[in-house]
């Protein structure tokens, strides 16, 4: 084999090997709407996040709760002294002084202490039950943004649906206007349409291949956004395997659940109740309570009972002193209170109950928004199933109307117009009734994250 030959095939051979990656390449997943919620929460960055913020308040509740427990301290030391003359006396009966006790320079410390708080004024009980009311907050934060991902998760899922359900409808128009586009070449072969009239239908059929285009990018973009929170490669494909629930013939907006039509008002007192970020409200609430309660600890004498043991050389207790090793210890009952901080406790006092009813009001406001919220997700959710009850109506008739059209337009009783406004006018049904299936599910998530589920 020549060298050329050689040449040719190495070029080949990398350019099936390296070739570029094309849409067939891309990887391809099935997966029904709580796999992908499976998938985005174990995915999720911001949840991990918020993980790590529980972990932080229940390490800072620990630590709250520690600083109720006796303490116990190690230390030890070295000191190096400058010289001295050592301490003498000198008596009239005795010609020469004498050393009362020796000097030693080099100072050895071993020491152990014990503290435990007996009272503190109620301060680190009340930080402590503080720092465990945040953790539990700092809980249900998490599951908020958890209910958050999940709504945004199936709002992507659902988009994805309605584009690639576009797509169907737009390509189902472009066969229709095809198949017309035919029938008004042939009568215009025959003599029996203008020339002004294949133009409109071409058009027409032009004008729905740019909606295809758009439709096609859509589906793209909805793919990415779905694959970035589930934390996919951005260019996999997502094959939906669950499907729009069919409403028909049912009156309820709950009638997809267990449980019993219920109405706003009762949905609106039972998601006061068990909404993730009113529970932490209501928790920050005891918090702050408990902040006011440390507060006014500074109010109460503060009680401490400590013990400590040393091995000292020289020990300072020992007379006269020796180079040596020598153990002590002492116990000691500790009080102290503030007689007087120029009203420092009155204002952490006063701080602390502002900040109390600052939280009292954001419960307020919280539950009066919750109502608000799941009110509206209520009516979005009725007035979704009444729009499908009339799109589908709405599609009927426009293809009856499209199909007696199209009839009497070969009959030569119909303008050639009149078909192509019968196609838009189908066109416009169906997307109608996809947009409305869509925002169906949509409204139930939306109804069903309002309700803190």
């Amino acid at each position: 084999m020549n060298r050329k030959a050689l040449a040719l095939l190495g070029i080949l051979a990398f350019l099936i090997l390296f070739r570029p990656a094309s849409a067939e390449d891309a990887p391809r997943r099935r997966l029904t709407i709580e796999e992908c919620i499976d998938l985005g929460v174990k995915a999720s960055k911001g949840l991990h996040s918020s993980g790590m913020r529980v972990a932080a308040s229940e390490a800072k509740a620990k630590e709250a709760n520690a600083a109720r427990l006796p303490t116990l301290k190690f230390g030890a030391g070295y000191t190096r002294l400058s010289q001295v003359p050592p301490f003498e006396v000198s008596l009239p009966i005795l010609p020469t002084k004498f050393v009362v006790s020796q000097n030693y320079f080099n100072n050895y410390l071993i020491k152990i202490g014990l503290q435990q708080p007996l009272f503190t004024g109620f301060k680190l009980e009340s930080a402590a039950d503080m720092a465990g009311f945040n953790m539990k907050a700092a809980e249900q934060d998490m599951a908020m943004d958890r209910a958050d991902l999940v709504y945004d998760i199936r709002a992507a899922y659902w988009n994805l649906y309605q584009a690639r359900e576009f797509v169907k409808v737009v390509d189902e128009s472009e066969a229709q206007i095809q198949a017309h586009l035919s029938d008004v070449k042939n009568m215009f072969d025959q003599g029996l349409m203008t020339r002004n009239e294949v133009l409109r239908a071409e058009v027409q059929l032009s004008n729905v291949r740019l909606a295809r285009i758009d439709a096609g990018n859509a589906v793209e973009m909805a793919g990415v956004v779905l694959n970035s929170l589930l934390g996919l490669p951005l260019d996999t494909e997502v094959a939906l395997a669950t499907e729009i629930s069919d409403p028909a013939g049912r009156e309820d907006p709950l009638a997809q659940s267990s449980e019993p039509a219920a109405d706003p008002e009762s949905l609106a007192a039972e998601a006061q109740d068990v909404r993730p970020d009113v529970k932490a409200m209501e928790l920050r609430i005891k918090a702050s309570e408990a902040g006011v309660k440390a507060a006014k600890a500074g109010w109460y004498p503060q009680v401490f009972l400590s013990g400590n043991y040393y091995d000292m050389r020289p020990n300072s207790r020992l007379l006269p002193a020796r180079d040596k090793f020598y153990s002590t210890w002492d116990v000691s009952l500790n009080i102290s209170m503030d007689l007087w901080n120029w009203g420092t406790t009155a204002r952490q006092t006063q701080q602390a109950r502002a900040q109390l009813a600052q939280t009292a009001d954001a419960l307020g406001q919280m539950k009066d928004a919750v109502a608000v919220e799941v009110r509206q997700c209520w009516l979005n959710l009725r007035k979704s199933l009444e729009k499908i009850a009339v799109g589908r109506a709405s599609v009927a008739q426009a293809e009856e109307n499209l199909r007696v059209t199209t009839e009497r337009f070969k009959e030569g009783v119909a303008l050639n117009a009149d078909v192509l406004d019968a196609e838009v006018a189908l066109l416009q049904a169906r997307t109608n009734l996809t947009q409305s299936l869509v925002d169906m599910e949509l409204a139930r998530a939306r109804l069903e994250k309002a309700r803190g589920r």
